[in-house]
């Protein structure tokens, strides 16, 4: 595999992977803590395909990495972590909001913007977590 294919396949394994451990693991949290009624990890059926909710919003984490990816690949430092974070807090929290939400005839409200800015953001950070562990593979020629 390619060196640029493998960066592809990697940011979508991480930014699903993320979404299993950091998404879901903040999210398990906040219901802990009796702040959000739903549990994390659903595992009822999600149409049209009857898969588990928490894979089809995993699936999505994966789709998520590809563009966040592309866009704090060549940052280093402290521009690459803020950067994983405040991108993957901002993109997926606006198109739940502004887009999911109101076709699945949800209400948004500031509790939800805030909790979503926060699991998306813990995301954003399990997906930069990921890519650095995987960029030493890439840099030194292993497949």
């Amino acid at each position: 595999m390619t060196h640029t294919k493998q960066q592809w396949l990697q940011a979508f394994t991480g930014g699903f992977i993320a979404t299993l451990l950091f998404h879901q693991g903040v999210l398990a949290l906040f219901w802990l803590a009796g702040l959000v009624p739903a549990a994390p990890w659903n595992m009822t059926p999600a149409p049209p395909l009857a898969i588990p909710q928490v894979l089809s919003l995993a699936f999505w984490g994966g789709v998520w990495g590809l563009p966040i990816w592309w866009l704090i690949r060549r940052w280093q430092g402290a521009r690459y972590w803020v950067g994983a974070v405040v991108l993957g807090a901002i993109g997926p929290t606006l198109v739940a909001m502004l887009l999911v939400f109101p076709m699945k005839g949800l209400d948004v409200n500031a509790t939800k913007v805030v909790g979503g800015l926060i699991v998306n953001a813990a995301w954003g950070l399990g997906l930069a977590i990921w890519m650095q562990l995987n960029r030493s593979r890439w840099n030194s020629g292993s497949r």
